[in-house]
């Protein structure tokens, strides 16, 4: 039996990608002026920066329910790669990757989004029964991040809190 020497795929890892007509160099530094996140993620109200490494969002979830999470760069690349997670018990954290990469055109962006929810499996069909799917919400956020960058203004109203971008 031959080895393949191809990584496993992630099963629990969420994926998504979108090319944005803006240089690498816009793009990586709008994203990573996280007060600019609220502007385009669907459930994401506020963002109150603690230090360059620590912010606190302020999240709003099915029901008008709001939760605040701890979030913490771990990686920051410039024009390359932002990886930052919540900070929570280690089997409850939230990871995500934000690549970005010069286009197929030499002033676009391809951006994409590697996000890998707690409790694996488990907590993406918890997260499914309360109305949350996360493939779905990674994808909108990243195609009003493409509306944003491109038109200035959001349109798509999908995987997002009521009202928000009206």
């Amino acid at each position: 039996m031959q080895r393949s020497s191809l990584p496993r795929r992630d099963e629990n890892a969420i994926e998504a990608s979108v090319t944005i007509e803006r240089s690498v160099e816009d793009v990586f530094s709008f994203y990573r002026d996280f007060k600019n996140l609220p502007r385009f993620l669907g459930d994401v109200i506020a963002i109150d920066q603690i230090d360059p490494a620590i912010s606190r969002w302020t999240v709003e979830g099915p029901l008008g329910i709001r939760a605040k999470w701890t979030i913490e760069v771990t990686e920051d690349r410039t024009n390359e790669l932002i990886r930052y997670e919540t900070v929570t018990l280690p089997g409850l954290r939230t990871y995500w990757k934000i690549h970005f990469a010069p286009g197929p055109e030499a002033s676009e962006t391809e951006v994409r989004e590697v996000m890998r929810a707690p409790l694996g499996k488990l907590g993406r069909i918890a997260l499914a029964l309360i109305g949350k799917y996360s493939a779905e919400e990674v994808s909108s956020n990243l195609r009003r991040l493409k509306q944003l960058m491109e038109t200035g203004k959001v349109t798509d109203t999908s995987h997002s809190v009521a009202g928000k971008f009206s």
